[in-house]
């Protein structure tokens, strides 16, 4: 299927809200995450911009509707969003792409080696990993365009937790300590 994307191994979760669906503005809950990836890497950002392609092709009749014709691609909203233009304060976001994931069912999510993860706390906004995503054309309420949808991940490696939320760890690495002990 060409609208089904695999990031690269340097994409950065974000916003992760896998092991419990949220429901934005009133609607439908739903399992989410924000994919942060590197401008650098052109080989996932070219998969993704082919499948948006795909998925306009795809969709020509959903998007049509009732109009006369298919609106242009570059009319439509599309998923694919730079962080530098948008998330200008959020460093996180600096010099890469982002893209907005999410599905009605709970995504699969697995370690480096494929085993599924069971700790909650092994999957948190700022780890790194791959994503299975897919693009799809949507008309509704007046709204057109292409949406992403989020199949699985796979955890590759920890990073900085995002949020502004320090580690426990951070917290209490204090001078304080050896006054504590003493």
């Amino acid at each position: 299927m060409a609208t089904k994307v695999i990031t690269g191994v340097n994409t950065r979760w974000s916003y992760a809200n896998v092991w419990e669906p949220k429901a934005m503005e009133g609607g439908k809950p739903k399992f989410s995450v924000s994919l942060i990836i590197p401008k650098s890497d052109t080989v996932t950002v070219g998969k993704i911009k082919a499948a948006i392609e795909e998925a306009y092709r795809d969709g020509q009749s959903k998007l049509k509707g009732n109009a006369k014709s298919v609106p242009a691609l570059s009319t439509l909203r599309t998923p694919l969003r730079d962080g530098d233009l948008e998330r200008p304060d959020d460093s996180a976001y600096a010099n890469a792409y982002f893209v907005n994931a999410n599905s009605t069912t709970a995504p699969g999510v697995v370690d480096a080696n494929r085993n599924e993860i069971l700790d909650k706390s092994e999957v948190y906004s700022g780890c790194y990993g791959r994503a299975s995503i897919s693009f799809y054309a949507f008309n509704a309420n007046g709204n057109k365009g292409i949406a992403c949808g989020l199949n699985n991940l796979q955890k590759i490696k920890d990073g900085e937790p995002l949020g502004g939320r320090a580690s426990a760890e951070s917290d209490f690495a204090t001078e304080e300590d050896e006054d504590f002990l003493g």
